[in-house]
Parts: C-alpha cells; sequence; structure tokens
C-alpha cells in the first residue's frame, strides 16, 4: 500500500468515524427527549439549494427564545404580574420551541402556562427556572450537533 493509499484510508476512517459519531448523537439527543419528529421533519427540509437550512431556523429560534426568556423574567419580576401578558410570552416560546422539536422545552412551557392561568407565581418562577435550564441544555446540545456536523463536511462527507 503506497502512502496515498494509507492517507485515504485513513481519511475514509475518519470520516465513517465521525459518521458513526453524529448518528449515535443524534439518537441521544431524541433518546433523552430533548428532540422529537419534528426536527427530523425540519432536517428533511435542508437540500443542496439550502444547505444551512437547519442551523438558520435553530439559530432564529435561540434568538426568540432569549428575548423571550428575557421577557418572562422582567415580567415576573413587576410587583403586579400581569398574566395575560406572561402566558402570550410563554404561548410564543412554546409554539417556536415545537416547530424545532423542542421537546422538554415545550413541555415545561405547558405547566408553565397552567401557572400562569392559575396567577400561581410561585409555579411561574419555578417553570421559568426549568425552562432556562432546558433551553440552556438544548442549546448546548445543537450546538455541539452541528460542530459534529461541520467536522464531517470538513472531512469530505455531504449530508
Amino acid at each position: 500500500m503506497t502512502k496515498t493509499e494509507s492517507n485515504k484510508t485513513m481519511d475514509v476512517n475518519v470520516m465513517v468515524q465521525l459518521q458513526r459519531q453524529l448518528v449515535d448523537y443524534t439518537a441521544s439527543l431524541f433518546h433523552e427527549g430533548f428532540l422529537d419528529e419534528q426536527f427530523n421533519q425540519l432536517q428533511q427540509l435542508q437540500d443542496e439549494t439550502n444547505p444551512d437550512f437547519v442551523v438558520e431556523v435553530v439559530t432564529l429560534f435561540f434568538e426568540d427564545a432569549e428575548r423571550l426568556l428575557n421577557e418572562l423574567t422582567k415580567a415576573l419580576s413587576q410587583e403586579s404580574i400581569d398574566f395575560k401578558r406572561l402566558d402570550a410570552h410563554v404561548h410564543q416560546l412554546k409554539g417556536s420551541s415545537s416547530s424545532i422539536g423542542a421537546q422538554r422545552i415545550h413541555r415545561v412551557c405547558i405547566s408553565f402556562r397552567n401557572s400562569c392561568e392559575e396567577q400561581n407565581v410561585e409555579g411561574c418562577l419555578k417553570s421559568l427556572q426549568q425552562v432556562k435550564q432546558e433551553y440552556s441544555l438544548v442549546k448546548s446540545k445543537l450546538e455541539t450537533l452541528f460542530k459534529m456536523e461541520q467536522q464531517l463536511l470538513a472531512a469530505g462527507f455531504s449530508r
């Protein structure tokens, strides 16, 4: 085997290993409930004409979620809490998390909305902390997923 053939074999092995890691990591995100079928549907909308579609949509979700989390934090720190407005923000976050398949955020938003309906300040504060935690986790997990995809593309593998 020549040095060039050896390097090609090594490159293929690296790509296969990266691909396996990506598949396993993606499966773990579904298994642990971070993502649901909606994320798969989002990925199916991505093609050669729009190769960054999922990253772009998820990045918009991150921006929107951070804005909403700031609004929720501000609304819950008011002396007199406007539960209708609070619920509207939670409803928006619930919808946008559902649209990218962020299942765990979506689930916390359901209990958050119940607390809003009951005008339960403690429940709302607890839900806000939970939604912030879930958001932070899913953001980190998706950023890792996208980095793994980039490594695979850099190694010469196409989606």
